[in-house]
């Protein structure tokens, strides 16, 4: 059966080579016409010999996600929608700015955790995305934005904050951040590369173990009570164990601080009582927040914070010490903006039929 290369990380590509009794510096250049130049075609990659390429030919292929549909905004947000299989599709988006060019990836096939203001987690859940899917986005990315080798990185940033739970798809996820890392394949910084998570305890303490990049945390309520609504998650790690957690993250991360990712809900999270008490819950953790206006999807039932009341809230962080951002909202004309990503999921777990019930 043929393997697809993309899902090989640098050992699984060695212990290949070795499979195909080649000498192990074969998996380096591999590795790097594959992931750092985009080839896919065998015949290309000129310094591999002749008989290790028909070898290749015959038991591996080179295979992204197919794409779906390709939409962009006003703003020049770009958003994919890639064919996992079986009737499922994930969205990856890319975000072009002045001095920089990130790509939001997704890891899984919905989401498992149900958070009440995101599209994705209304969908239910389907399946983790394998090495290759998730990696894949990157290496679609590279090649329709028209990378090209030594003219300089389209991609500059990373964040994983497409649909699903990163720390939930750990193994796969760890391996494509690797990958993600590697000078011979597409050589991020570390600091340039975010994970962000809902708050998976034992979760973050592995990843700062085995593989510390840049963390976000979604955290969207100052207190459990509220938290616990909100975020199911929260009542199985509420906040007293996920700040220490992220307290224990900065002594390997490549930040000396972590990002705490807050939606603005009129009515909900945006009270001034709100901003008082987050800015104590996260004073004794090095921070920065980043205030999200909340993007509208249907039947939600939420609303976003008038830009009065987000700045007012932002204001009563930086007066408190609380380094604070408003995101700017990009690509919403196409469903790609923070929060609004769903995909096309054949739900496992039918909470979306279960809601459809309750909101009919």
């Amino acid at each position: 059966m043929s393997v697809n290369l993309l899902g090989l990380d640098g050992e699984g590509l060695a212990t290949l080579v070795t499979e195909l009794g080649e000498k192990p510096f074969r998996a380096r250049q591999l590795k790097r016409w594959m992931h750092r130049l985009g080839e896919s075609d065998f015949a290309h990659m000129s310094d591999i010999g002749k008989s290790m390429r028909e070898k290749l030919a015959r038991t591996a292929h080179v295979s992204p996600p197919r794409i779906v549909s390709d939409s962009v905004a006003g703003d020049g947000t770009r958003k994919w929608l890639l064919d996992v299989g079986n009737g499922n599709a994930v969205d990856a988006v890319f975000i072009p700015e002045t001095n920089r060019g990130t790509l939001c990836i997704s890891t899984q096939a919905g989401c498992t955790l149900a958070c009440q203001f995101c599209s994705t987690g209304r969908q239910g859940f389907n399946r983790n995305l394998s090495v290759a899917e998730i990696i894949g986005q990157l290496w679609l990315a590279n090649r329709e934005l028209g990378a090209t080798p030594g003219g300089g990185r389209v991609i500059s940033n990373v964040v994983l904050m497409g649909m699903g739970e990163p720390l939930l798809n750990f193994d796969n996820t760890v391996a494509a951040l690797k990958l993600m890392i590697d000078d011979d394949a597409y050589g991020l910084s570390r600091r340039r590369v975010t994970l962000s998570t809902s708050g998976i305890v034992p979760m973050i303490d592995r990843l700062r173990d085995e593989c510390p990049v840049a963390l976000a945390v979604s955290l969207h309520a100052p207190n459990n009570t509220l938290r616990d609504k909100l975020m199911p998650i929260n009542l199985k790690y509420p906040l007293a164990e996920l700040l220490a957690a992220c307290v224990r993250y900065l002594e390997r991360a490549p930040r000396d601080f972590i990002t705490f990712e807050y939606v603005m809900l009129e009515g909900v999270n945006d009270r001034e009582e709100h901003a008082l008490q987050l800015a104590e819950l996260v004073s004794q953790v090095p921070c920065k927040v980043n205030l999200i206006p909340f993007n509208p999807f249907p039947n939600s039932g939420f609303v976003r914070s008038p830009r009065e009341v987000i700045e007012r809230f932002n204001k009563t962080l930086n007066a408190a010490g609380i380094v604070t951002t408003t995101r700017k909202t990009r690509g919403d004309e196409i469903d790609a903006a923070c929060g609004q990503l769903a995909g096309k999921i054949r739900d496992r777990t039918r909470r979306s039929v279960r809601l459809e019930r309750t909101t009919s």
